[in-house]
């Protein structure tokens, strides 16, 4: 069953993969051609022309009978009629129309297939045997990379047919594909690579099977290295390069999809520093390639703990914080490329502030220092950096970021923080770097001995709100636990097992977690501290409870609590003293 750890404290990322938005560059993209397998084009749209934009057509009106037969080929109209008559005009469409029926789809299926890798793959040699023979005379060998590049659109019909992967793989074509990512004209490569972005898009309604022998097929021809030497050779100043880099990363995402090839993108290429340099590129306004490149490099992180590692390693902490750092008061546009970009850059870090070395990079940048500033200052940033610095807090390795925030004068901030407003998520961010506080504060410091003083002044304000805070959760558990005892009595004796982890996930939306990091709060302040047991005694009772609610809270947590760290074994003492009650 997955942990309520893993369930609250990895962020989360969108699911639906980016699309290239062909409305954000000033000039036409770049696109694939999607042929069907007649030669058509697939086209999403038709040029019209409003009815009162033909009556504003200036020059000489045509004469009478005339206006319908202007040449095709009379591209500057320097001449009236077409040379032929209506009747004429009119044989010539119904022969054209008769060829047009009698002509039937071609089906597509693995004879259709090996014809079409075959052709594919003459396309390519001849091409490559022009190349050599005429190296100094491009306009010998143009033609038949024209017809390369026509082939190469072609390939797209097959991301409609996923059940040919498997033998567009056994027939080799998905080598020569791949090969082509290293062609001399960067157009060629930048076709082969937007066709295998389709391919593997996650649109295409391929089985898992279907993909990974593709994709298989793919990684063992070498695509992670060639997409690395194209992002780096394509120049994005132009309009083609630029969409050929959109069309890499693209690539990246979907073989991150799966966890083992996201770990080997990250460990044996230099994507990852690839990325961290892209982001770093500074634009006015923020692209979406600038934006792509920090989503899939927070994609790579979130994948693999051992990307993580080695990304702290880069200095990618320090240098992501001085990215941010624009933002601490400054917000960007809203609904923007770069606004999505600063969201990508909080997930990179709220990821690395996961890992050990990660949190020892963190303190060292000033990165405490900086999500304070947010808390106090910022608008947008304000909640991403809530999160940040739970995460940096939080595990077993908290206890540094811990000390660093108490002095920067963060237990102000954050106290001040609880006792006003806010929504579910920023509640369960303060109340988790509240927990993390008294769990890894060492005893005595004083670190420890400040954060139990802002507990215990203005008359234990901070207490009280605390168990307000967890009479509400109490009271939508509550209402949570009997619409599922209702279903269990429904269902029959194997159902309850079947829908464990469904009724986890509700139970935990109805605020399980929240409940209990807020009974952890005050188990531990009942074991420190007389005045505050007193008062949390007081407080439960004006609602006929006792401290017995809180043990019953925690009896499932101590397994996992008394694995974390040992500071843990004071609190498993202090909550033997509840039997009492």
């Amino acid at each position: 069953m997955t942990s309520i750890d893993d369930l609250f404290k990895k962020p989360s990322f969108p699911s639906h993969k980016r699309k290239l938005d062909p409305s954000r560059q000033p000039n036409e993209l770049y696109k694939s051609a999607k042929l069907s397998v007649n030669g058509d084009v697939k086209r999403n749209g038709r040029a019209t022309v409003d009815e009162e934009d033909k009556s504003g057509i200036a020059g000489p009106e045509l004469p009478s009978g005339e206006e319908d037969q202007i040449a095709d080929d009379d591209d500057e109209g320097r001449f009236f009629g077409g040379g032929i008559t209506n009747d004429t005009a009119e044989v010539l469409d119904f022969i054209d129309g008769r060829d047009n029926d009698d002509t039937a789809p071609e089906k597509v299926d693995r004879a259709w297939l090996r014809k079409i890798a075959l052709n594919f793959e003459r396309k390519i040699s001849k091409n490559a045997e022009l190349r050599a023979k005429f190296e100094d005379e491009p306009q010998k060998f143009m033609s038949s990379e024209a017809d390369l590049d026509a082939d190469i659109k072609a390939l797209s019909i097959l991301s409609e047919h996923p059940e040919l992967y498997e033998e567009f793989a056994k027939l080799g074509c998905v080598n020569s594909l791949v090969s082509l990512l290293s062609h001399e004209n960067t157009d060629v490569a930048i076709d082969a690579v937007e066709i295998i972005s389709e391919l593997t898009d996650e649109d295409v309604e391929a089985e898992e099977g279907q993909w990974d022998a593709l994709v298989d097929a793919m990684l063992e021809a070498g695509l992670l290295d060639l997409l690395v030497q194209n992002l780096t050779r394509f120049n994005e100043d132009h309009d083609s390069d630029r969409n050929g880099v959109y069309h890499a990363l693209s690539v990246l995402e979907s073989l991150a999809s799966r966890t083992s090839i996201a770990e080997t993108i990250g460990q044996e290429t230099t994507v990852l520093s690839l990325l961290l340099k892209r982001i770093q590129k500074s634009e006015s306004p923020i692209g979406q390639n600038k934006q792509y490149a920090a989503e899939v490099l927070a994609i790579l992180l979130q994948s693999s703990p051992a990307n993580r590692k080695r990304f702290a390693q880069l200095d990618g902490v320090d240098m992501l914080l001085e990215l941010l750092s624009v933002y601490r008061k400054r917000d960007p546009p809203r609904d923007s490329e770069e606004e999505e970009y600063v969201e990508n850059v909080f997930d990179c870090l709220t990821c690395l502030a996961d890992e050990t070395e990660g949190k020892e990079k963190f303190v060292e940048a000033e990165g405490v220092e900086l999500c304070l500033i947010m808390l106090r200052e910022g608008r947008m940033s304000k909640p991403r950096a809530l999160r940040l610095l739970d995460h940096a807090l939080g595990g077993r390795d908290g206890a540094v970021p811990c000390e660093k925030l108490v002095e920067s004068a963060g237990l102000k901030t954050v106290f001040g923080m609880i006792m006003k407003k806010q929504d579910n998520q920023a509640i369960e961010h303060l109340i988790g770097i509240l927990a993390s506080l008294l769990r890894l504060l060492s005893g005595g410091s004083a670190g420890r001995i400040r954060t139990l003083a802002k507990f215990v002044e203005k008359d234990y304000e901070k207490i009280d709100r605390l168990v307000n805070l967890r009479r509400q959760y109490a009271s939508q558990l509550q209402s949570v636990n009997e619409g599922i005892e209702r279903e269990r009595a429904a269902l029959e004796v194997k159902g309850p097992q079947e829908m464990a982890d469904q009724w986890l996930s509700r139970r935990l939306d109805g605020g399980l977690f929240s409940l209990q990091t807020i009974d952890v709060i005050l188990a531990w302040l009942v074991a420190e501290d007389d005045g505050a047991k007193r008062r949390i005694e007081d407080l439960l009772a004006d609602h006929n409870e006792s401290l017995s609610v809180v043990k019953a809270t925690l009896q499932g947590e101590h397994p996992r609590l008394s694995s974390v760290t040992n500071y843990y074994s004071r609190f498993l003492r202090a909550t033997q003293e509840y039997g009492q009650y």
